[in-house]
């Protein structure tokens, strides 16, 4: 039996009961036949260590956490189940690491998300072939305990591109229950392009997986969710959050709910399209920049004026 670890709800009122999603003809996940207008997501900030076998553990008594407070979804930080070279450089330089409890770990995660129905995005190192270096990536498994998809790490570190990782070449975007997911990592943060890419895509709430102690990420996420008007999970490992606790912000980028500071922890927050509080962010200013971004309402009203043309006048 895995161990047990603290949780808590973000939220108070439960959304919608909905069924299993069913795979699409082009791969991706499609809608699931009846749509809610809300769905619960855990956050998971487990400890993330070099050792796979306590890793999976830990995220296996998160799991079992989050189903039974209802939530749809677990999310889990940066490595949390193979470990990450961040702070542990030392440990994987050359690879020379022992796979086999990695991909274990893996399967025991997926066989238990088929057992509660939850789908979980998890962090890991994903084996390449022969001498190449590992995918830092977030496997995404389905409620069926199969892998739907993997995201792999697009725009690396300067340490994870010189010496530990290869860098993935895709975007990865699934859909729970009516509402659309999109997978980022650690310093693609930094990068509001990735962002503008999820928003582009429909995305309804970015998970955002880390290893980071630096507070600024989760400024710069609230952010982004701001700006573009969706839903962003953050998870760290338990060891990072006295710097910066996991989270979950809001489409009007507001902190919907926070992990504690001193200790692993679940957290579940439920993403509701008919939250008030939300209803200016979803049904107002997103499709409002949608158009703005378009620019036919600005072609269509600039005039012909000299007065607007010579700029060196008063």
């Amino acid at each position: 039996m895995d161990g047990q670890i603290g949780s808590h709800l973000g939220s108070s009122s439960p959304p919608s009961g909905s069924p299993s999603p069913e795979r699409a003809r082009d791969g991706r996940i499609a809608d699931s036949p009846r749509r809610s207008d809300a769905i619960r997501v855990a956050v998971a900030q487990t400890e993330v260590t070099t050792d796979p076998v306590a890793n999976g553990h830990a995220v296996r008594a998160a799991m079992r956490e989050a189903a039974a407070h209802d939530a749809r979804l677990v999310h889990f930080p940066e490595g949390a189940v193979s470990g990450y070279a961040g702070m542990a450089k030392t440990y994987y330089s050359g690879w020379r690491v022992n796979w086999e409890p990695v991909a274990d770990e893996l399967r025991r995660t997926m066989a238990l998300a088929a057992e509660l129905g939850i789908w979980v995005v998890a962090g890991g190192n994903h084996r390449l072939s022969g001498r190449h270096r590992p995918h830092n990536s977030l496997w995404v498994i389905n409620d069926q305990g199969t892998l739907a998809d993997r995201y792999d790490k697009r725009l690396l570190s300067h340490s994870e591109i010189t010496g530990y990782y290869t860098p993935g070449d895709h975007v990865c975007t699934f859909e729970v229950d009516g509402f659309r997911f999109g997978c980022l990592l650690c310093i693609e943060v930094n990068f509001p392009e990735l962002w503008l890419e999820q928003h582009a895509l429909g995305v309804d709430c970015v998970l955002f997986s880390t290893y980071s102690e630096d507070p600024i990420f989760e400024v710069i996420a609230r952010g982004h969710a701001a700006t573009n008007n969706f839903w962003v999970s953050i998870a760290v490992p338990a060891q990072c959050a006295p710097a910066a606790a996991s989270a979950v912000v809001g489409p009007h980028g507001y902190v919907l709910g926070h992990a504690r500071t001193d200790a692993p922890d679940v957290i579940c927050v439920d993403l509701d399209r008919t939250d008030p509080a939300l209803d200016v962010a979803l049904t107002k200013a997103r499709p409002w920049r949608e158009t703005a971004r378009a620019g036919d309402i600005y072609t269509a009203a600039r005039i012909t004026d000299p007065r607007s043309t010579d700029r060196t006048t008063i």
